[in-house]
């Protein structure tokens, strides 16, 4: 992972119209129990994944890690195979919603940074899977991680 922003590229999934996006999911190990890490959005304060739009010098699981350090200061290891999709709308500056489906790559957070891009505009906190669930408002995705196991990751 680079530490400087690269350039993000519009993705959009052929003849749909729906915006095609990166997540992660990042996720460490507290006194063995499991605890998963969630964002606040920059606009609403909602508690969502990172997640950003596909970049050019990436492939899928880079963009996922990428936003992570950007969004969150994730330091730790990315899988390649990703846990699935999720949808939600996606405000855009111009205040129109684009339908994105997010696909999330799970993170083992090694540490968290104290300096990163977007520090000033955002909140982390880790949750248990059962609290990070209930603060998402995507289903999709709080089912995600409620059914997250880091132990059969392949």
């Amino acid at each position: 992972m680079t530490m400087k922003s690269s350039t993000k590229v519009l993705g959009r999934l052929p003849r749909t119209g729906i915006c095609s996006q990166m997540g992660a999911l990042c996720y460490r190990f507290d006194n063995g129990k499991l605890r998963v890490l969630l964002i606040t959005s920059r606009r609403t304060g909602r508690w969502i994944v990172p997640k950003g739009w596909p970049m050019s010098d990436r492939d899928a699981a880079g963009t996922a890690a990428q936003e992570a350090w950007e969004e969150a200061g994730v330091i730790g290891n990315c899988r390649s195979r990703s846990l699935g999709h999720f949808f939600h709308f996606k405000v855009m500056s111009d205040g129109n919603e684009a339908p994105c489906l997010v696909e999330v790559f799970p993170i083992k957070v090694k540490r968290l940074a104290e300096k990163f891009p977007e520090r000033s505009q955002r909140h982390r906190r880790w949750f248990s899977p059962k609290k990070a669930a209930a603060r998402v408002t995507e289903p999709e995705l709080a089912q995600m991680i409620r059914k997250f196991d880091p132990r059969i990751l392949h």
